[in-house]
């Protein structure tokens, strides 16, 4: 899975955190989470073991008050620049305990929580493969002429997944889950780009609006 400590893009961090990319750039802005875990060079980034500070502020914000979150937040900042060096194993094993006064916080199961989609995002990351000879260098599942974006449509769409595994047999399940998160954490810009290699009976899904015929008269 990536280290503690690499920089996530913003949308990266956006699906690992599970929050919209909006919520990312706010935590950015507002300074939510101590500058040094984020960057502002070549884009926005965030420090990967960061996201489980963003996780926690935005999960429990219908129990905790700002003012509690900035400082379990604060608090727990400095133990996470002190085990940014270390797998994610040993990070799972620090104290991830907040306390002040009457009020004590865990912030361990989102540390958790976080490893685990880290995980998803490192399988998304592998299954993809780009080749200037498979489809001009239109990104497929790794072993297949499928362009990820393409099943990403279709699951946003709301086919049905035996839908999709028929209208691309050489997928599976876990593939067309993680062929999603990689789609959402590296978005296209513009629209996306529809491949006609497809095989029979798969449905294209692109973004393109088909107006609406007027009435005559």
């Amino acid at each position: 899975m990536p280290a503690v400590a690499e920089m996530l893009k913003a949308t990266e961090a956006a699906v690992v955190s599970r929050v919209s990319l909006r919520d990312i750039n706010r935590v950015i802005d507002e300074r939510i989470l101590p500058d040094a875990f984020v960057s502002l060079d070549n884009g926005r980034h965030v420090l990967a073991g960061a996201c489980s500070f963003i996780t926690f502020y935005f999960e429990s914000a219908k129990r905790l008050t700002s003012e509690e979150r900035l400082f379990a937040i604060k608090t727990a900042g400095p133990r996470l620049t002190r085990s940014r060096a270390l797998a994610w194993a040993a990070l799972l094993r620090e104290d991830w305990i907040v306390r002040d006064e009457f009020l004590t916080i865990d912030l361990l199961p989102f540390v958790k929580g976080t490893s685990e989609r880290l995980d998803d995002l490192a399988a998304a990351r592998e299954i993809v493969w780009t080749s200037d000879d498979i489809l001009g260098g239109t990104p497929v599942i790794r072993g297949t002429r499928v362009p990820v974006y393409d099943v990403s449509a279709a699951v946003v769409a709301g086919r049905p997944i035996q839908r999709i595994l028929d209208a691309w047999p050489s997928l599976d399940a876990e593939k067309v889950r993680l062929a999603a998160i990689y789609a959402e954490a590296n978005p296209l810009r513009g629209r996306p780009r529809v491949s006609g290699d497809l095989p029979e009976g798969a449905t294209i899904v692109t973004d393109r609006r088909v107006p609406r015929r007027r009435k005559a008269g």
